[in-house]
């Protein structure tokens, strides 16, 4: 029996939402979204037919609360509801209740996600129905004399993991016995901040493994089918950042073993819908013939998705759409096999700073266009567009990159144009990262694992050099902006530097940190530019910046590149780099304050989550003070000196602003 979906609400916001919504539209389906406070001017919230405001920003008073989502289901008539992965995608007391309201769930069943929500018990199921796991302790005794001598007789180093959740959260990687109980405390406490659960169990850590999924789907017949897998290896705190389909350099005969494997594991609990299941490899000498061990299975949508659609022509939210309407598979094993060409690849375009621990970044954002003409083999899948505001509140993800090509040389090669004709402003991302690890010399090769990025941290992750040169295209910038808003501003009102019969002349200040300056003497003269850094001069001619596009000619050179003015930065991006450079005031004004020796401020907005030390405690160097958690990452804080803490009143729980205060460690 078939139920046609007339009416979709989604239960989730940003990238996903979006997504979820254009398929809707090919179909003839209406949508319906729902947002938080913060989320009231959302790209997601414009794109759909209906919105329906849930509650605060906290996701916990909005997208999480299910009872609000029945409600609007309710109120604008939606018949069914997609989750969308993370929020309620994974709650199987959500499916439940939908189902008892009558509301279609594009999902599986709440017994199907159940059975895969433990990764013990997961785990334990798969080992029934025959399929490979990871040697290690599911066990219900969670006290640590137990958890430390199961450790023993798996043997170091293990992986520690709460049994619930995913997305790295609650794991950490345990080399030596004298760091165990840490682990297992740290880990304990994040999986019940993140799932509500503290439950862990450990597993022998594989030191070069490669994470490969296999993207399954079954049906109301209990037919069930995988479209391929792909390769995740390149992660971050166990966070995947590119993501490409099929996997590099694995034979057809592992292929056909570990899609079965994965169909195998999807029919051992009568799935229904979209779901992953997720191997670790062991590639340590190789991948021809590697054993490889399922991992966990997410009963869900993957974020990775987009790669498998471009391998294989297919829409997978179609596809859950009308598996969720009662009918059957769209394709056979044999058919999608046929089907499979070609080679994609994507990155996550994150708002954070991987030169600085990956940190979370948060603000407004300047130059971004989702909608900008890509390649015919390009796809832009974003949640957010120029103006719109990266809060602490949610995921800092601001869209994903995906290309494709003939081959994987091909795909990776067109990934890389894409990534470089994409600037983002406004705030620090990863796209200079992304484009280092595209372009690196052993992942084009095909020589990927999870512990790539701390393999090459050093290439991957070394800071930006600003030259006298990058100040000089800074100090043109300006002059080409002010030019460009000369033509519509009143021209009495434009600060130039314009003198009758001779050149204009000009200062520009700019912080180079540690409190140094750089000072560019500018002169214009009619369409040259000439600008002096130290003792060296570069002279431009024809400069202009219209849309966010600065032009100009050296030595008959034209260059071309991105860039951004406002009264406090100058951004430029090129190919390859993404340069923000702070402009300091024309009067030499007075620095940001810095804050003495010994205080500590918080490097981001974020919660405590526990207080180590006490008001009055002498530390040591290096010391755990505080630790918090913001935009999903736990960091802990430690003391940068000997000395006595002074002015903390914080306790766990309490929120703090960006660069706050948090305490002061002086003298003893």
């Amino acid at each position: 029996m078939t139920n046609r979906i007339k009416k979709l609400l989604i239960a989730n916001r940003g990238e996903i939402a979006c997504r979820v919504m254009a398929t809707c539209r090919q179909l003839g389906i209406k949508t319906v979204a729902v947002y938080s406070a913060a989320d009231a001017h959302a790209l997601h919230v414009k794109m759909a037919d209906e919105a329906v405001f849930i509650g605060p920003a906290a996701a916990s008073e909005s997208y999480l609360v299910g009872d609000k989502i029945i409600d609007a289901c309710r109120r604008t008539g939606a018949d069914a509801v997609h989750p969308g992965y993370g929020f309620l995608s994974e709650n199987p007391g959500f499916a439940e209740a939908l189902e008892e309201a009558g509301i279609i769930f594009v999902g599986p069943s709440a017994a199907s996600m159940r059975a895969m929500a433990l990764k013990g018990a997961a785990k334990k199921l798969m080992e029934d129905a025959g399929v490979p796991v990871v040697p290690g302790y599911h066990g219900e005794d969670q006290s640590l004399e137990t958890l430390t001598q199961e450790a023993e007789k798996i043997g170091y180093p293990v992986l520690i993991k709460a049994v619930a959740g995913g997305g790295g959260k609650g794991m950490r990687k345990v080399f030596d016995a004298k760091d165990l109980a840490a682990a297992i405390e740290a880990a304990a406490r994040e999986g019940q901040n993140s799932f509500g659960n503290p439950e862990l169990l450990i597993e022998k850590y594989i030191q070069k493994p490669r994470h490969i999924e296999v993207q399954v789907f079954g049906d109301s017949d209990g037919h069930a089918v995988h479209l391929l897998e792909r390769d995740c290896s390149l992660q971050r705190r166990h966070q995947k950042v590119v993501e490409e389909a099929p996997a590099p350099g694995m034979s057809l005969e592992m292929r056909r073993a570990m899609g079965q494997a994965a169909v195998t594991a999807a029919e051992a609990i009568g799935y229904q819908g979209a779901g992953t299941v997720e191997f670790i490899v062991d590639v340590a000498n190789g991948l021809e013939n590697a054993p490889f061990y399922f991992m966990e299975m997410n009963t869900r949508l993957q974020v990775e998705h987009p790669v498998t659609e471009m391998i294989t022509g297919q829409d997978l939210v179609e596809w859950q759409i009308r598996i969720a309407e009662g009918k059957p598979l769209p394709l056979s094993q044999d058919e999608i096999e046929v089907l499979a060409d070609g080679h994609a690849v994507e990155v996550r375009l994150y708002a954070e700073d991987p030169f600085n621990n990956f940190a979370p970044s948060i603000g407004r954002i300047g130059m971004f266009d989702p909608f900008a003409d890509t390649v015919p083999t390009g796809r832009i899948d974003a949640g957010v567009q120029a103006g719109d505001e990266v809060s602490i509140h949610y995921d800092p993800m601001i869209g994903k990159l995906i290309a494709w090509g003939e081959d994987r040389e091909q795909a990776i090669d067109a990934l890389i144009n894409l990534v470089s004709d994409t600037p983002v402003s406004g705030l620090t991302t990863n796209r200079d990262f992304l484009l280092r690890a595209l372009k690196h010399q052993d992942f084009r090769a095909g020589d990927v694992h999870t512990g790539f990025i701390e393999a090459y941290e050093d290439t991957l992750l070394a800071k930006h050099v600003v030259s006298a040169e990058d100040y000089a295209m800074a100090a043109i910038a300006i002059v080409a902006a002010r030019s460009a808003r000369a033509h519509d501003d009143d021209p009495w009102s434009i600060s130039d530097n314009f003198r009758l019969n001779l050149p204009a002349t000009e200062l520009l200040w700019f912080d180079a940190g540690d409190g140094e300056l750089v000072t560019a003497h500018v002169v214009e003269d009619r369409q040259n530019v000439s600008v002096t850094i130290g003792d060296k001069t570069f002279a431009a001619k024809c400069a202009h910046l219209v849309d966010g596009i600065l032009t100009f000619s050296q030595d008959g050179l034209r260059t071309r590149l991105f860039a951004e003015v406002d009264a406090a930065h100058v951004t430029l991006v090129t190919e390859d780099r993404t340069l923000t450079i702070k402009r300091h005031a024309r009067d030499g004004g007075a620095d940001d304050e810095t804050d003495g020796p010994g205080t500590i401020t918080a490097p981001m907005p974020g919660k405590i989550l526990d207080v180590k030390v006490a008001d009055g405690e002498t530390v040591e160097r290096g010391q755990p003070l505080l630790v918090m958690e913001a935009m999903k990452m736990e960091q802990t804080i430690s003391a940068p000196r000997d000395g006595v803490v002074t002015g903390l009143s914080l306790k766990a729980g309490d929120q703090v602003a960006d660069g706050a205060t948090l305490l002061t460690i002086n003298d003893e």
